[in-house]
């Protein structure tokens, strides 16, 4: 051959390497896919299974049973980056071949006898070159899209001929550009033999895998199916009184916001610590005072037996709040209940602005927000909340309407339909040659 660059087994290898060394994403577990197509026939090769990665091994056993005897011309299209991802991406594979970045490639695949290996095993540097060198015994020869016009072969020896494709890692242009510009390249090539009626064998595949996981070990990982999510902070234990033992009231907050107009604005008090000195609890009635540096906030719960429902009901009835040597009461036993054995659940306890605590002075300029607020006072079990029955109702604002105005218009409809129903046609008419027809009011 003439009009090339001919690379030694060490010069090669230095070559790899340097490719190696600048474009190695890292120590990862990944493979890299390989297409093979010849204007030969290729032996036939078992179809991959979903999932399976190639060893070494198969594929030298496979290269031996296609260069086992006589010579051939090998092109190998070894690109810096590749991943069979690449091929979903810029493929066109979702039915717009026109957008597809592999058309030369396509249609080379089409047109002659083809192998594909999906997930080729990647240990760190590509051993398809050193495959093919040993397989030859021969030195590639290292080509482009300049040399090709100037390139002699000899068609009665065996030839490697490697084209170095790069990949959209350092380049200016994206990555769907670069790999038109490969393909075109390829496209080239591939002309360029069939117009001197050459045979060939050609390969494509990847230096490095474009897209690598890295699976480090990880020492006692769980194994198993996880949830993708961030991992949140632990929230706050529940308040729960007595403390020690069995408890009989529980509350939890994400927050409890008071505002006593003082200047200071909203404090958040879920985010101090607090005592629960003062409190109580019975089989009618409970009481959680929950103490803070100049604030105390206490709950009083009672629960009755309602003859209408059959059961016991409890009910929040007041919330008292004491700052800065004033006391301020807010009702909620017209809105805050549930079964006495359930424990009462809402995501907004406020009051002002559908209010569910009644300042019991309308004057008052004191203000409360429980978020996502869940208390109990009665039939707790094994120190956890009961079944939550929740301040939102099943049937909204909205939904009434919604229901009301769809059974005015099935009236409508119905009424309609029974004027319909009712109309008579005439079974009688008048004939112009014999006498009027008469008929009576009362029919």
């Amino acid at each position: 051959m003439s009009g090339s660059v001919w690379l030694s087994g060490g010069q090669f290898l230095c070559f790899l390497f340097f490719l190696a060394t600048c474009l190695a994403p890292g120590s990862s577990t990944a493979q890299v896919p390989l297409l093979m197509w010849s204007s030969d026939s290729l032996p036939p090769l078992a179809p991959a299974t979903a999932g399976h990665i190639t060893p070494h091994e198969e594929v030298t056993a496979y290269l031996s049973s296609v260069f086992g005897s006589g010579s051939h011309t090998v092109l190998l299209f070894l690109q810096d980056k590749l991943s069979k991802d690449d091929f979903t991406l810029y493929g066109g594979v979702f039915g717009n071949k026109q957008e597809s970045a592999f058309k030369h490639l396509e249609a080379a695949l089409r047109s002659s006898s083809s192998v594909t290996l999906p997930a080729l095993e990647w240990t760190g540097l590509s051993a398809i070159p050193t495959l093919l060198q040993d397989k030859l015994g021969v030195p590639p020869l290292l080509v482009d899209a300049d040399t090709l016009s100037h390139l002699s072969i000899n068609t009665s020896a065996n030839n490697l001929l490697l084209v170095h494709l790069p990949y959209c890692s350092n380049s200016l242009k994206t990555c769907k550009e670069v790999l038109n510009d490969n393909d075109q390249i390829i496209g080239n090539v591939l002309s360029f033999l069939k117009d001197e009626d050459v045979s060939y064998t050609a390969m494509y595949t990847g230096l490095h895998p474009s897209r690598a996981t890295a699976q480090a070990p990880v020492p006692n990982q769980q194994v198993g199916r996880t949830l993708l999510q961030i991992a949140e902070d632990d929230a706050n234990p529940p308040i729960v009184y007595p403390e020690s033992g069995s408890p009989c009231i529980m509350l939890w907050a994400q927050n409890l916001s008071v505002d006593t107009t003082s200047g200071a604005g909203w404090f958040d008090l879920a985010q101090q610590s607090h005592s629960t000195a003062g409190s109580m609890c019975n089989s009618t009635n409970s009481l959680l005072v929950l103490n803070y540096p100049n604030y105390t906030l206490s709950f009083s719960m009672s629960q009755r037996f309602y003859p209408i429902s059959a059961r016991n009901w409890f009910t929040l009835d007041q919330v008292q709040l004491r700052a800065f040597n004033q006391t301020e009461t807010f009702i909620g036993s017209r809105g805050i209940y549930a079964p006495a054995e359930y424990s009462y659940r809402c995501q907004t306890v406020r009051s002002y602005q559908d209010a569910l605590l009644l300042p019991a002075d309308i004057t008052s300029q004191w203000r409360l927000e429980f978020t996502d607020f869940q208390i109990q006072g009665f039939s707790l079990a094994s120190g956890n909340f009961s079944y939550a029955s929740d301040c939102a109702g099943f049937f909204t604002p909205g939904i009434w309407m919604g229901l009301v105005t769809s059974l005015l218009m099935l009236l409508i409809f119905v009424y309609g339909l029974h004027m319909i129903m009712q109309l008579n046609t005439m079974d009688r008419f008048d004939d112009p040659k014999g006498p009027t027809i008469s008929v009576p009011q009362t029919e």
